[in-house]
């Protein structure tokens, strides 16, 4: 049955849609952290439909209000009223830690970052962008070209012209070996260069933690340091939190308030998790940015009903239940768990990540260089114990990416681990 989908898979799908494993499976059906393929096997699901699935499979809250809602109406589009619209925007503004908050709902990531250039661009009349190295934003033609790694940038056409700044990944790269406080002037001083050899930018956009380029990140308060030089010029910051929004990180709620000393962004972009699942995406703004468009302007399935009760019962649970608390400190044993077992493998070069987004970068033993047929065979093999995990990395770098739903047990990690660790101790 799976053969019979893959030959239709590929018939009639374009071949640059990435599918994992020699032999894909089908995922037909799950619950709490597990997922079962179409011939019944059952996987620990450390990967949650790429960050996706942030609260469990099949939450019995959010699939009552899915289903509650979907007898009432699914959709109306953003022309009319909407009461469960209104109420997430309301608990998502809440939260946001952005002064007189203004929500607009999308259906995905990429077209939240969308958006976010539209608006800034816009408020600031220019078309100049700075981004991060190593960075992702999406496939959209803007996202493509705000995104600073080749492996998901399939054109240097673009719209706007991006300038790319030194400091997403903090183990690679020139200032690498300087401590963090020199790592951060190094980089600080990179940027103001690069601000007198161009035009006044509309933003920077950055991710607080780099998802699809291995879960890497800068010291703390950089883009704090950041903010304070592109606040002389009135240049907008854009935390794309759509991978470390909602409580991921464990340590904070939102990703940016690593780096929170000179005050929130100006714009947050984020998706995924929200929906546990539902297509939901957004952007959140200070008023005076988010109303600065001149024309018309609506979304047909952004902010649709059915969407929206999911997103609010799965937000309600996830703070009803400190899942952020849960990342924390399921998410701190799981990571130490790793680091013992990388302490004795040559292959792994560093365990990194916070709460429930870990990263475990793979090098050449004795070389540093990148490792990408050993993690493909890592992903293979944690598969075949039962395990399901993620990959990416950008210039140069393999990393195995892991970020379970934010439930996960003390036990499911530990289990998680030990297929983990049997899995790196099987490549060679």
């Amino acid at each position: 049955m799976t053969k019979d989908l893959l030959g239709r898979h590929r018939a009639v799908m374009p071949e640059w849609l990435a599918l994992y494993y020699e032999d894909p499976i089908e995922i037909t059906h799950g619950e709490g952290r597990y997922v079962w393929d179409a011939a019944g096997r059952k996987y620990l699901d450390f990967f949650g439909g790429i960050l996706t699935t942030m609260t469990a499979h099949a939450l019995p809250e959010v699939t009552k209000a899915v289903s509650e809602q979907a007898g009432r109406i699914l959709h109306s589009s953003t022309l009319y009223l909407n009461r469960p619209m209104v109420e997430l925007a309301e608990r998502v503004a809440q939260v946001s830690g952005i002064p007189d908050a203004r929500v607009f709902f999308t259906t995905s990531g990429t077209e939240a970052n969308d958006t976010a250039l539209l608006l800034a661009t816009t408020y600031r009349r220019s078309n100049t962008v700075l981004a991060m190295r190593n960075s992702y934003h999406g496939r959209s033609f803007s996202a493509v070209g705000v995104t600073g790694n080749r492996g998901w940038s399939p054109t240097s056409l673009s719209p706007l012209q991006t300038l790319y700044v030194h400091g997403g990944v903090r183990t690679r790269g020139p200032y690498a070996a300087l401590d963090d406080r020199a790592f951060i002037e190094a980089c600080v001083e990179d940027l103001r260069d690069l601000l007198g050899h161009t035009r006044p930018p509309a933003a920077l956009i950055a991710e607080p933690i780099q998802g699809v380029g291995g879960f890497t990140s800068p010291p703390d308060g950089l883009y704090a340091a950041f903010r304070e030089v592109l606040h002389e010029r009135g240049v907008l910051w854009i935390a794309d939190e759509v991978q470390t929004g909602w409580g991921r990180t464990g340590e904070h709620f939102w990703g940016w308030q690593a780096h929170a000393r000179s005050g929130p962004p100006d714009i947050v972009t984020f998706a995924k998790g929200i929906g546990n699942g539902m297509s939901i995406g957004g952007v959140i703004a200070r008023s005076e940015i988010m109303n600065c468009l001149d024309a018309n302007s609506i979304s047909t399935f952004g902010g649709t009903q059915i969407t929206m009760a999911a997103g609010l019962a799965n937000l309600t649970y996830l703070l009803e239940h400190d899942l952020q608390g849960n990342a924390r400190r399921v998410g701190g044993l799981l990571i130490e768990r790793l680091r013992a077992v990388a302490a004795q493998l040559p292959l792994v070069r560093e365990v990194r990540g916070r709460g429930l987004m870990i990263g475990v970068e793979l090098a050449k033993p004795g070389t540093g260089e990148a490792a990408p047929q050993a993690a493909a065979a890592v992903l293979e093999a944690a598969r075949e114990g039962g395990l399901l995990i993620g990959k990416g990395g950008g210039h140069n770098t393999s990393a195995l990416r892991i970020a379970p739903p934010l439930s996960l047990t003390v036990a499911e990690a530990e289990e998680g681990a030990a297929i983990l660790e049997q899995a790196l101790r099987s490549v060679r």
